[in-house]
């Protein structure tokens, strides 16, 4: 495919809000609205009216691209393709997100996760622009990961669940993850501090033990995705990653327990590795439309 039509709907679904625009095939957002993620019925009707009201405006389109939280059920063959699946999300699992949707705003839907989306973005024009094999990991309210394999979002049985990885925890830590305990995710987003520290993890002075606790899984994730994936790129995003110095820390963590083992080809650095988003907090918005191209 090809970004020719005029106007493009898209949709960063996330477990907070669905980020829903109206882009052009050159990346400008004519319109925007951020919906809080609250029931199934309640999101996707706003989400409909949101963009009946951009057609009505005059900012029509014939195809949606959605980058979501999950898990999701992208087997085309499925009867429940384009579903969320088994999702800690209280009242969202065995949501159909892709049919209702294009039903309901009779378009084209291209879905695929939040975190492939975002990955897919910085790889159109991003940080990753040129890698072979790049990550994104999101950290915020839950972890996610989202890989690109030669310009590919990767999906195989159903799709990566980078936030599920085992990881040793931290002396004297238990994660949280329901499903997995001591998985990135039940040790390291946003939700799992507040669990395990008892108070919101956005109230930690600089001190707090916590973020020495998040460096250290963080800096055992992306050991196990350097020596698995052999990535060219690891792109750290989410809300969690904006305390200043945290991907420093991270990269440093790495590293260390990677202990001199991988050859870097001459002038790539672990910072080369380890970054930042390119696209800012626009990735995943971006990444939705990237899905359509």
């Amino acid at each position: 495919m090809a970004l020719t039509d005029p106007y493009y709907a898209v949709i960063e679904a996330g477990g907070t809000k669905f980020n829903c625009a109206i882009v052009t095939p050159d990346r400008d957002i004519v319109a925007e609205v951020r919906i809080p993620t609250t029931t199934p019925e309640e999101t996707l009707s706003a989400t409909v009216d949101f963009f009946n009201t951009q057609r009505e405006a005059g900012y029509t389109f014939n195809k949606l691209g959605i980058a979501s939280f999950g898990p999701l059920d992208l087997n085309k063959a499925s009867a429940t393709y384009g579903f969320i699946t088994k999702t800690p999300k209280p009242n969202w699992s065995n949501t159909d997100l892709a049919n209702a949707l294009g039903s309901a705003l009779d378009c084209e839907v291209v879905i695929d996760t939040d975190v492939n989306g975002a990955a897919l973005g910085e790889y159109r024009w991003g940080a990753a622009q040129g890698a072979g094999v790049a990550v994104y990991v999101t950290v915020g309210t839950g972890v996610g990961g989202g890989i690109v394999v030669n310009g590919k979002p990767l999906h195989g049985l159903v799709h990566p669940e980078v936030g599920h990885m085992l990881v040793e925890p931290p002396a004297g830590i238990t994660g949280t993850c329901p499903f997995h305990a001591n998985c990135v995710e039940g040790l390291a987003s946003g939700t799992a501090l507040g669990k395990i520290w008892s108070q919101p993890s956005h109230t930690f002075d600089d001190d707090h033990p916590a973020w020495d606790g998040l460096v250290e899984v963080l800096g055992k994730m992306c050991h196990n995705l350097m020596v698995l994936l052999s990535a060219e790129k690891i792109i750290l995003g989410g809300g969690v990653m904006q305390k200043p110095g945290i991907v420093d820390k991270v990269i440093a963590t790495t590293e260390h327990t990677l202990n001199g083992y991988i050859v870097f080809p001459e002038g790539v650095s672990m910072r080369d590795v380890i970054c930042t988003p390119g696209l800012g907090t626009r990735s995943g918005m971006l990444g939705a439309l990237a899905l359509l191209d």
